[in-house]
C-alpha cells in the first residue's frame, strides 16, 4: 500500500491554471499545510529536518511574480513552497528537472540555491525541456535571477540529458510528457536513465502523482519498492500531487 499524507481540503483546494499568482488561502494557512507535509517526509526518513527559511521563501515567490513569465503553471503555491523548501533542507549540490515548460517548476526547486530566495551554494541546476521555444522562454526567466550560471536550461530529451549527466544526481524532479503512447510514464524511463547516479540519500520529485496515477503506475510501484528506494511518498496537498521518494 502507497503511503500517503493527504491535506483535509486537497480536493477544494483548486487554482486557475491561467493565474499562476493568485492568492488561494492566507499565507499562515499555507505554510500549515506545507509544515505537515514536510514533518511527514522527516517522520519517514525521506528528509533529515523541517526548518527553512520562510521570509527566503517570500523573496523567491516575490521574484518569480516580477521578473518569470509564466503563460500558465499547474504549480500550486502551497507545491511551490513544498519544492523550495526540500531544495532549501536538502541543500542538492546538482539537481536535474525534467520537463520544465517556462521554467516555474525548475526555479521552484533552484531558487533555494539562486536568486533572492539563495540560501546554499550548488554546483549545477539544470532545467531540461524538449520544446526549444519553451525552452528559449525557460531560459529567459531564468537568466533574470540568475546571475551565476549555477542554473541553467537545456533543450534535449531528458533521457538523454540523465544518461549523459556525468556527476552525481542528488535531486531529479519530474514534470516532463512522453509521446502519445507513454505520457507521464516516461518519467520511469528518466529515473531509470538516472538511478545509477543517484547516491543513497538522492531525492527524486515527481509531479502529478495522484490525477495521473493511472498513467504513472509502473513509476510509482518502482520507486515505492523497498529495493529500490529506500522510503516514497505520496504527499497529496491539491489535486495534482507529488511523489516524494529518497533512495
Amino acid at each position: 500500500m502507497a503511503s500517503t499524507f493527504h491535506a483535509p481540503d486537497w480536493a477544494e483546494y483548486r487554482m486557475e491554471y491561467g493565474k499562476p499568482h493568485e492568492t488561494l488561502e492566507p499565507i499562515a494557512a499555507e505554510v500549515r499545510i506545507v509544515d505537515q507535509a514536510l514533518a511527514a517526509l522527516r517522520d519517514h526518513g525521506i528528509l533529515p529536518h523541517t526548518d527553512y527559511d520562510k521570509d527566503r521563501m517570500l523573496a523567491h515567490r516575490d521574484a518569480v511574480r516580477e521578473l518569470f513569465d509564466i503563460p500558465w503553471t499547474a504549480i500550486s503555491p502551497r507545491v511551490q513552497r513544498l519544492l523550495y523548501a526540500i531544495n532549501a533542507i536538502a541543500r542538492p549540490e546538482n539537481m536535474l528537472a525534467a520537463g520544465i515548460f517556462c521554467g516555474n517548476t525548475f526555479i521552484s526547486n533552484a531558487g533555494a540555491a539562486v536568486g533572492p530566495g539563495a540560501c546554499y551554494r550548488a554546483g549545477q541546476l539544470i532545467g531540461i525541456e524538449i520544446d526549444r521555444e519553451r525552452a528559449d522562454l525557460a531560459a529567459r526567466n531564468v537568466g533574470k535571477m540568475d546571475h551565476t550560471g549555477v542554473a541553467s536550461i537545456v533543450c534535449e530529451d531528458a533521457v538523454k540529458t540523465a544518461t549523459d549527466f556525468a556527476g552525481p544526481i542528488h535531486l531529479l524532479y519530474l514534470d516532463a510528457d512522453g509521446d502519445q503512447e507513454r505520457g507521464k510514464g516516461i518519467y520511469l524511463d528518466i529515473l531509470e536513465a538516472a538511478y545509477d547516479r543517484i547516491p543513497p540519500g538522492g531525492i527524486v520529485i515527481a509531479h502529478n502523482s495522484r490525477n495521473c496515477a493511472e498513467r504513472l503506475k509502473p513509476y510509482l510501484d518502482f520507486v515505492r519498492d523497498p529495493n529500490n528506494m529506500s522510503a516514497s511518498l505520496n504527499v497529496v496537498i491539491d489535486p495534482e500531487g507529488v511523489e516524494i521518494s529518497r533512495k
